[in-house]
């Protein structure tokens, strides 16, 4: 299994001089599997754009690109790119788009096509000369043929989001894009008018079943690829429910499932090349000794071989 970045940063593209090692792109991860090299592609954000053209540059020689997209989420830092990504132009493109059932009643093609409209955009989706298939996802368990198992969890974010599990030969590697800890949404003040003992009881016991439910999810993988956009100071001060993790929380995640490897991922778009630099830093000594798990701070252009 090869892993290659086109996209680590959350939220909004930031290209400039202060992103530059590390990139402005929003997500987008190329894996690579067995002697095949079957493709397959984890979200659409800004990176697609880049790994599009590479692969009409690189490979339409050797025949028509097909491939499989997996959408996290529907948030535009994870789709934007999609009308950019030139295979969907270029006519025997097979392309089969996976992404999560949302709670409105769009289904996932409404929301991909939307993207292509004449009030966002110059074509339309109907224009497009690949062929392209949607498919709804759940909490699932896939055989993807050639090897490939995947399994799939719901993630903890304001809008319903998936995390992947890839199994290939022994290896494992997970995604946790857009997430933060379950927690109890019901009072636990018990002064307050709207606390209730049982509904907050049940709240706590929820919550900790789904947080243990993610470690599970992630147990024994080679690689965990984690959101890590803010730092705890960060979360604990304004930005819980915002559906994103602190670089804590991710680091102590890995430890508890024996994750071998953890990737912080979904960069916040302020954070400069410096201050990754230093979160690197930071990272490693927080980790101080507590086991061998290796961190590494997700960068454009970097390749991982499993």
């Amino acid at each position: 299994m090869k892993l290659r970045f086109w996209g680590v940063r959350g939220s909004i593209a930031s290209p400039g001089p202060k992103t530059v090692e590390f990139g402005g792109n929003t997500p987008c991860l190329e894996l690579r599997f067995g002697l095949k090299n079957r493709l397959i592609i984890i979200d659409a954000g800004t990176g697609i754009h880049p790994l599009g053209n590479h692969l009409v540059w690189s490979e339409l020689q050797n025949g028509p690109i097909s491939t499989d997209i997996f959408i996290t989420h529907t948030h535009w830092d994870h789709i934007i790119g999609f009308p950019f990504f030139r295979p969907i132009y270029i006519s025997g493109t097979k392309l089969r788009v996976y992404g999560p059932i949302t709670l409105e009643d769009d289904t996932l093609e409404n929301i991909m096509s939307d993207l292509l409209r004449y009030r966002y955009f110059p074509v339309l989706h109907g224009e497009l000369t690949a062929d392209i298939e949607y498919h709804q996802l759940a909490e699932c368990k896939m055989d993807l043929g050639d090897g490939i198992t995947l399994k799939t969890k719901y993630l903890n974010h304001p809008l319903l989001c998936l995390g992947y599990r890839f199994e290939f030969e022994d290896k494992v590697l997970c995604t946790a894009y857009d997430t933060e800890p379950f927690r109890n949404i019901f009072s636990t003040d018990v002064n307050a008018l709207d606390y209730d003992p049982i509904t907050s009881s049940n709240g706590e016991e929820a919550a900790r079943e789904e947080n243990q439910r993610l470690l599970n999810f992630y147990r024994d993988a080679d690689i965990l690829i984690h959101d890590c956009q803010y730092t705890k100071q960060e979360y604990f001060s304004s930005k819980k429910g915002w559906g994103h993790s602190f670089v804590e929380h991710a680091i102590d995640s890995a430890l508890e499932a024996n994750v071998k490897k953890v990737i912080l991922f979904h960069h916040d778009p302020l954070r400069t090349d410096k201050e990754l630099l230093e979160l690197e830093k930071y990272c490693q000594a927080h980790l101080a000794n507590r086991s061998d798990l290796e961190i590494m701070v997700a960068k454009e252009g970097m390749e991982i071989v499993l």
